[in-house]
């Protein structure tokens, strides 16, 4: 468990299947984490999707909760690994809407990115963010990430094309932050 002021990582459980269904159905959330056709979540997905989760050994997922009521209020992890070139693929969403903008999102991204570089050695975090997802790419930027480029016009939301930006952080700026 890793802890912050306002939120703590924590491993997965069981009782998170249900809130995280729930956030899954949530237009703004379907529409940000996923290039694909945002098409809601059943609860058999969602519960699929933590058995394989908690079956993988080199996926790193964890729950985000509220420090102070303790809430369950989205999700962050690893979502691929390259251990030879030392790089981590990650992803993160808030799926509380009570929650969103204020800061929860970037505290969780920042032990995260903590966890990577100081406990797995990795050299390099990177991660994939829409171009209308605005507040997403503020809050990566305040946690040190830097855009590297843009594929331009991969993503189809809501009738018109956007870019899908790629942003990373190294090991040695990050160092520099701290």
């Amino acid at each position: 468990m890793f802890v912050g002021k306002k939120v703590k990582l924590r491993g997965l459980k069981i009782e998170d299947v249900e809130p995280a269904y729930q956030y899954m159905c949530d237009p703004e959330v379907l529409l940000n984490i996923s290039p694909g056709i945002p098409y809601p979540m059943t609860l058999e997905r969602e519960k699929q999707w933590f058995e394989n989760q908690i079956a993988m050994k080199d996926t790193y997922n964890f729950s985000i909760e509220d420090i102070e009521t303790g809430l369950y209020i989205g999700g962050c992890g690893i979502n691929k690994i390259d251990w030879k070139n030392r790089v981590a693929t990650v992803g993160i969403y808030i799926g509380d809407k009570d929650f969103r903008g204020k800061g929860y999102g970037t505290e969780a991204m920042g032990l995260l990115i903590d966890f990577i570089f100081n406990q797995m050695n990795i050299n390099r975090i990177q991660l994939f963010v829409f171009s209308f997802n605005e507040r997403a790419i503020g809050s990566y930027k305040k946690n040190g990430f830097v855009e590297e480029g843009k594929l331009k016009q991969s993503v189809f939301r809501n009738g018109r094309y956007y870019d899908e930006v790629i942003m990373s952080i190294l090991r040695e700026d990050y160092a520099n932050i701290k």
